[in-house]
This record gives C-alpha cells, structure tokens and sequence, in this order.
C-alpha cells in the first residue's frame, strides 16, 4: 500500500483572515499602481495607431533639443533649489533643537505653513512682489522674476518645512556624552560640530537633499504660475498631453520625469540602510544649555526665516484683497466671488473638501489595514515582501506620472473600471495611491511600538484577530491614525499635479480651478481661492491638534 501523502495544516481562523487581507491589500495596490503604471510603460513603446514603435519614441526625445533642454533644467533647478534650502533648513532646525531660543513653539508652527497651502500661492505672491509690476521689481536690477529665478525662489519657501522636519528629527538624537568626551579633549567647538554634530545628522541631511529635490524636479504648479518660457519636464508632460494630444510622448517624458525621482529614491534607501544607531541604551540625552554666542545668531534665523514665510503668506493674502492689479488697489471681497472668474465657482472648494474628506477617511483606513495586515500577518513567502516594496513606491512616482498613468489606463476600452474616469471617484483613489507611502511609513512606526504579544494572548483566549485589532490595537495607535488623516487631507486640498489630468466638468478641484483663474489673468481671484485653502487646511490642523489631546487623555495614559 502507498503511504498516504501527508497532509498540510489547517489554517486558524485568524490565519485566513490575515492571508486574504494580504491578497486583498496587493490586489489593492496592483489594480491602483501597478497596472497603471505599467499601462505607462506599455504606451511609451507604441505609434500613434497602437502598433509596437521599439524605442522610436525615446530616440524622438533624445533627438529633440527642447525636450533635452526641459530635463537639464529641471535637474538644475532642482539640485539648487536643494542647496539652497538644506543649509537653511538646518540652521533653522538646530535652533530648534540645540539651543535656547524662546517661543519654540511658535516657530514650529511658522514653519509648518508652505505644507498647508497650494505650491502656486508663493509663485502668486513672488509675482505681486517681483513681477513685471511687482512692488519691489526694481530689486532685480533689470532682470526678471519669471523664470529659474522665479521657480527657485518659490520652492525654496515651498520645500523648507520638508528638510526642516526631517533635520529637525535628525538633530533630536543626540548622546551627551559625545559632547562632553570632546570638551574633556578640549576640542574646540567648531571642531565639535565638524566631528560630532555633523556626522550624527549626514543621513538626515542626504534625506533632506533628496526629498528637496524631489519635490522640485516633480512639481507642476510653481513652475506653470512662475515659470514663464523656462521648460521643465513637468510642463513639458502637461504641453505634451494637454497642449499636443500626443498621450505616447507625454508617456516617454512621463518616464523621464520618473527617472531623476527614482534616483533620488534610491538614493535615500540606501543612505539608510548605511544608518547606524545613534542612541544606544545608555545613551545620556542631550540637553542644551544657554549661550548667547550660539542661541542670540539663532534665534536672528528664525526671526528672518520665520518673517520670510509669514511675509510670502500675507503679500498672497493682501493680493486676494487688491480690486485689480496693479491699477487700483482698493480692498475688495469680490475676489471672493469665485463664479466671476470660474464656472466651478465655490462648487470648486466644496468638492475639494469632499475629495479630501473620503480620501482621509478610505484612505487612513486602508493604509492603516494593509499595514497592519503586513506587519501581523503571514510573513513567509514572497508575498509580505513584495507587499511592503509596493507600499514604498509611490513615493518615488511624481503626481503628474501618477495621474497620466490613471488616464491611459481607466481610458483604456478594455477596463472594466473605465466607468470611474471623470468621477469623484477616481480623484479620491489617485489621492490615496499618491501620498500612500507617508501614511503606510507613519502606520508600520505605530504597530512596531505595540508587542506582538498582544495577538498572541488574544488567539490564546480565543480572541478573533479582528476583535483585538479592533478594541487594542486601533485605540492605541489613535494619534497616528489621525496624524495619517490630517497628512491626507492637507495633501489632497493642496495637491495640483496629482489630479490636473483627471478632473471632469463637475469634478474640478479647487487646486485646478486656482490654476485656471492665473492662466486667465485673474491673479487676485487665484490668489484668494489659494487662500481658501490655506485657511481650510490650516482649520484641519489646528483641528487635529485638539482633537488629538483629548484622544490622548483617553487613549494613551498606558504611554505615561
């Protein structure tokens, strides 16, 4: 008789359900990212009629000057705007960190302003300063704002709070003990922050360079308000589709677009790697104290940076109120009649608060499931892994890849989910799948704090895995599940290139219609509806930060 084969274990319950919430999540991430982006690909390698063109169309772009041109100067406006903004951003945040300076709070909160508004409102603001009838143009000297001068000016206020809060994070870390082995060898204190403080911050400060450049080399709105006749590839994948109807070539430079921020991406996954604990066990916190050679040029910083931010902010806020540029300058609420510039009107605002609200609930509630499903669920095979790889890479896809990639995919005949382009649907969905990795990050810190014992005392109590996600692991990662609501709801109000694709005549975004109203020479009703959304997003955070604190009294006392 043959030897019955042996059989395989039955899976729990509990194992099951994790199991297909994981095919659940990668089926997520397949129909959402993957198939669209490789939908990109394919068309980049196809004719106009649908046949297969080889490289054709990358040796029509490699032959094209002007094209060549778009991407030398994205790549150099972007390492500038860089070098210009880390210095500064690490000046700033080693005020915050390592010195004595008051109203700390305060400055943080200044800080945190570019990520709150739309990235057109400093490009509207640099114009009513520096435009052709800007109030301090003669400052140029003759020369002009519209343009690299103008682009790198305004990203520089727009990437800032990014470097700033990642070396502010790099700087936290500190083992006093380092200091005082160096003052005890009576190194002198140039010779300490060479030695010490520097080596302690390179890796955040190659983070800092890489998100920076990023963030320039993919942005769509500045370089559209301010840019003048100054290519980018950003502009160029826009004329290309838009402008030229020629989807296959806004392919190709869509993929272009992608390769600087894959590099970037790299980059940064590998400095980290190259990571090394700086606070071990017995590590002595650093604590500063007072000196006013250090604290009194500090703290001048931060008041010259802090006013730079506020000042941009108000210059775009005093516009919104001008009657008409730069003839009469009455105040006026008129501006705020938005249906006398746009046919979307305050329409335009509401949807977008409604586009931000279901991508901040859907989207926290799937980031936040697929995390905990990768984290707690089956970890052998090639599953969890490829899981987690796909989580991390939207962010290394620029919004306006992203959002070409959605339109040749759901246009596609094919697609069942074709009925979504055009909808309020497929905004919501692009905004999830563009900022999912900031969440999904933020997500797997919170569930890596909590012990794994807790799912195993539940599956020994008969607990289904469901209940004690429910009832312990939700309650006590509140503050980041909120945190992750508030990121996507600031991000989908502000965003411009993720949805400048994908918007329909009943589904235009505010940020769009923003766009719309400076492309028609109504710079005042643009620059108010920016501040709209300023002041939405603003009432969002200062919303988070109460609701917050009373989550915390009620939830987190297991912290203290």
């Amino acid at each position: 008789m043959l030897a019955a084969a042996p059989s395989r274990p039955r899976l729990s319950l509990d194992q099951q359900v994790m199991s297909w919430g994981l095919w659940l999540a990668l089926a997520f991430l397949l129909a959402f990212l993957a198939l669209p982006l490789g939908t990109l690909l394919l068309r980049a390698f196809e004719t106009p009629e649908g046949g297969f063109a080889g490289l054709a169309n990358f040796r029509t772009y490699a032959t094209t000057p002007a094209l060549l041109v778009a991407a030398w100067n994205s790549v150099w406006t972007a390492a500038l705007s860089a070098v210009i903004v880390v210095p500064l951003a690490f000046g700033y945040a080693y005020a915050l960190t390592r010195a004595c300076i008051p109203a700390r709070p305060l400055f943080r909160a200044v800080m945190m302003l570019p990520l709150l508004a739309p990235s057109l409102l400093p490009a509207l603001a640099l114009i009513y300063l520096f435009g052709n009838q800007g109030m301090l143009r003669g400052l140029l000297m003759g020369g002009s704002i519209y343009g690299p001068a103008g682009i790198v000016a305004a990203q520089v206020f727009y990437c800032f709070p990014a470097a700033a809060l990642i070396l502010a994070v790099a700087l936290s870390t500190a083992d006093a003990r380092l200091y005082e082995a160096a003052a005890a060898l009576r190194a002198s204190r140039a010779r300490i922050f060479l030695t010490v403080t520097l080596p302690g911050a390179r890796y955040g400060l190659v983070s800092a360079f890489v998100v920076v450049f990023t963030l320039v080399v993919t942005d769509f709105g500045i370089p559209k308000v301010i840019g003048g006749q100054f290519p980018v590839l950003a502009t160029d994948v826009y004329k290309q589709v838009v402008g030229l109807q020629d989807f296959n070539m806004g392919a190709v430079v869509g993929i272009v677009l992608l390769v600087p921020a894959v590099a970037a991406f790299l980059l940064d996954r590998w400095a980290s790697r190259q990571r090394s604990a700086t606070m071990s066990g017995r590590a002595v916190p650093l604590r500063p104290a007072p000196r006013a050679a250090r604290d009194r040029p500090l703290l001048a910083l931060c008041l010259v940076v802090a006013a730079v931010l506020v000042g941009i902010v108000g210059v775009a806020a005093w516009g919104s109120l001008i009657r008409f540029w730069p003839y009469n300058l009455s105040l006026t609420l008129d501006n705020y009649g938005f249906s006398r510039f746009d046919a979307a009107g305050w329409q335009a605002v509401w949807l977008s608060v409604r586009m931000a609200g279901l991508a901040a609930v859907l989207g926290t509630a799937i980031i936040f499931v697929v995390a905990y499903v990768l984290e707690r669920g089956p970890q052998k095979g090639q599953l969890p892994g490829l899981g987690r790889f796909a989580a991390t890479v939207p962010l290394a896809v620029p919004g306006l890849v992203l959002g070409l990639a959605y339109v040749l995919f759901f246009n596609h005949p094919a697609n069942p989910l074709g009925v979504l382009y055009g909808t309020l649907a497929i905004l919501v969905l692009n905004s999830i799948v563009h900022f999912y990795t900031v969440g999904h990050l933020t997500a797997v810190t919170a569930i890596r704090q909590l012990d794994p014992e807790f799912e195993s005392v539940g599956a020994s109590m008969r607990v289904p895995v469901w209940v004690t996600f429910g009832r312990v692991t939700v309650p006590m990662c509140l503050p980041a599940i909120l945190e992750i609501a508030i990121y996507l709801f600031v991000t989908a109000m502000t965003t411009v290139s993720a949805v400048i694709f994908l918007y329909g005549p009943d589904t235009k975004p505010a940020s769009v219609a923003m766009l719309h109203m400076d492309e028609a020479g109504q710079a005042s009703a643009a620059a108010a509806m920016g501040v709209v959304i300023l002041g939405i997003t603003t009432a969002a955070k200062l919303a988070q930060l109460v609701l917050g604190a009373l989550l915390g009294r009620a939830t987190q006392a297991w912290r203290r």
